[in-house]
């Protein structure tokens, strides 16, 4: 879709600070994240919402999402990660996006107050999303001993 951000950083014409890509998504720091280290992850095609995404594609796109949730903790030292999306409501841009982001105990989180924390720097962030990316690479080679 012409006008949607997320198509934009999917097809390369936008910028994002990408964390991995593959056949079924791509992923990418949010530009407003609860916590450093809050990934993005969104279908390759425009889908507005989860009740959308065609049925063929939830094995790929869900494993893709649990990837990145098992990137994130090792990748910057938290204990876990929030996993959640939106459907039409608080869903900021009308595409399909699920949150990934990283969770320490005491971190503050409340409920669905999500205060929001930038970054310090194009550079720090930069440098967080290319380090998910690695842990996601590595663990995408080492899961079961085969690359999927």
């Amino acid at each position: 879709m012409a006008d949607c951000l997320f198509c934009g950083i999917v097809a390369g014409s936008k910028p994002a600070f990408m964390v991995a890509s593959s056949p079924a998504g791509v992923a990418f720091l949010d530009i407003r994240p609860v916590f450093k280290g809050h990934v993005l992850v969104v279908p390759r095609p425009h889908i507005v919402e989860l009740t959308d995404l065609p049925i063929s594609d939830l094995p790929d796109y869900f494993r893709f999402v649990q990837q990145i949730a098992a990137a994130a903790p090792t990748a910057l030292g938290s204990q876990g990660t929030f996993v959640a999306m939106n459907n039409i409501v608080s869903q900021s841009v009308p595409h399909l996006h699920t949150h990934v982001v990283p969770r320490t105990k005491g971190d503050g989180l409340r409920g669905f107050f999500w205060p929001r924390h930038k970054y310090a720097s194009d550079d720090e962030a930069a440098e967080i999303a290319e380090t998910i990316g690695k842990e996601y690479l590595r663990l995408s080679v080492t899961d079961h001993g085969r690359r999927e």
